[in-house]
């Protein structure tokens, strides 16, 4: 698990992307003024998207008001933008706070939104531990950006 063992400046993946600016290299789509919208390096399925306070802070009940605020209008645009890209029959879309509830980071809180397809799951992921995806990480990247900007 990248996340797990990858070790990171300031022990943060989130605060280490905003450093560098927006490209497929960082994977962040979209900047807001209190939260940012970037794909997932390893996703569950293309178009994995993760919406992330700017703020490093652990817990949803932590944030000011207009970052909630900002958080779900950029959940809301996201589940529009992946609609017109990918056209998936369903989402997942959800937080993970704290390690044992199976956080990656869980210093700093972020949410997933997951496209999802009627049987999206298959074989490999079950019994080989790996996830098949139909297009690289860099083609996901420049198809959202591209809709997300129009």
């Amino acid at each position: 698990n990248y996340i797990m063992s990858h070790e990171h400046k300031d022990g943060c993946i989130f605060c280490d992307a905003l450093q560098s600016p927006d490209n497929p290299e960082n994977l962040i789509v979209y900047r807001g003024e209190k939260s940012f919208v970037i794909l997932n390096r390893y996703p569950y399925t293309n178009g994995h998207l993760m919406v992330v306070p700017i703020a490093h802070i652990p817990s949803i009940e932590l944030l000011e008001q207009e970052t909630c605020i900002e958080l779900m209008q950029l959940i809301t645009t996201s589940i529009k933008v992946l609609r017109s890209v990918y056209t998936p029959e369903g989402f997942n879309v959800g937080t993970n706070i704290g390690d044992v509830a199976g956080a990656g980071v869980a210093s700093h809180v972020h949410f997933h939104i997951v496209p999802r397809w009627a049987g999206d799951t298959n074989f490999m992921t079950t019994t080989g531990m790996v996830r098949v995806l139909p297009e690289e990480l860099c083609q996901t990247y420049e198809r959202i950006v591209k809709a997300w900007n129009s």
